[in-house]
């Protein structure tokens, strides 16, 4: 599916639209099914949306009763580390609305080895989607309502970076990445590119002139294999949020 572009004058206006998306998403998710599973993506990019997502008038309209939270990729730090993607959610988002802390599937990244960790997170994944049926039962993947990326200037997204065999992981849903190449160069887990493509919206946040050539090169190519980005092609629907600097 083609995805669609929509550019906002900056990163605060492109994130107030991306809340409001986010809110009418998680209200469909909710009448439909019941519950809304939400994949976060950390960075320096969504800071504003998650402050956005926690005050009026976007907090009162997501049922956070029946929203679950997960995350796309996690640091192998503590998680009070600024480089912390949970703990960039917690201080902006989650301590600021009502979410069950049953309903915050968090990756433990700071206890024991990458690869042990990233086991861990599938099973934990595994287990929820069979006890909720939120996932489609025709596929062997889940079926997130909601994944929420970045980019960064080297087209990588989550914690997938180009040329990595993280890439080519067909089979895992959540895998260990070495990220000595990334910044900062510490070990991630990171949900692999067959359940990214799998989520019924993927919603991309780009902000920052850095990030021009790549986007341009993913949006006018689809088919360049070079960068991680150009490989998130989900089942359902592809939005990009960019500000007008990537215009």
């Amino acid at each position: 599916m083609k995805p669609e572009i929509r550019t906002h004058p900056n990163l605060e206006d492109l994130s107030r639209a991306a809340a409001e998306y986010i809110c009418e998403i998680a209200e469909g998710a909710i009448k439909e099914r019941g519950i809304f599973t939400f994949v976060l993506s950390g960075g320096t990019t969504p800071r504003l949306l998650y402050e956005e997502l926690a005050k009026e008038p976007y907090a009162s309209r997501v049922d956070w009763q029946h929203t679950h939270l997960f995350w796309g990729d996690e640091r192998c730090v503590p998680s009070d580390n600024p480089d912390s993607n949970f703990s960039l959610a917690l201080q902006t988002l989650i301590s600021k609305v009502d979410v069950p802390p049953s309903n915050i599937h968090r990756i433990p990244a700071a206890t024991g080895s990458a690869k042990a960790v990233a086991a861990e997170y599938e099973k934990t994944l595994r287990e929820f989607f069979q006890a909720t049926a939120a996932g489609d039962p025709s596929t062997s993947f889940p079926s997130f309502d909601l994944v929420l990326l970045g980019m960064g200037a080297d087209g990588h997204t989550a914690s997938l970076f180009p040329g990595d065999a993280a890439l080519e992981e067909r089979t895992s849903w959540v895998v260990a990445v070495e990220g000595s190449s990334a910044s900062p160069p510490v070990r991630r887990i990171t949900l692999t590119l067959p359940v990214i493509n799998e989520a019924k919206w993927v919603l991309f946040l780009a902000s920052g002139s850095n990030k021009l050539k790549v986007l341009r090169e993913i949006l006018n190519n689809p088919d360049t294999g070079i960068y991680p980005a150009a490989h998130v092609r989900p089942a359902g629907k592809l939005l990009w949020f960019i500000d007008e600097g990537l215009a």
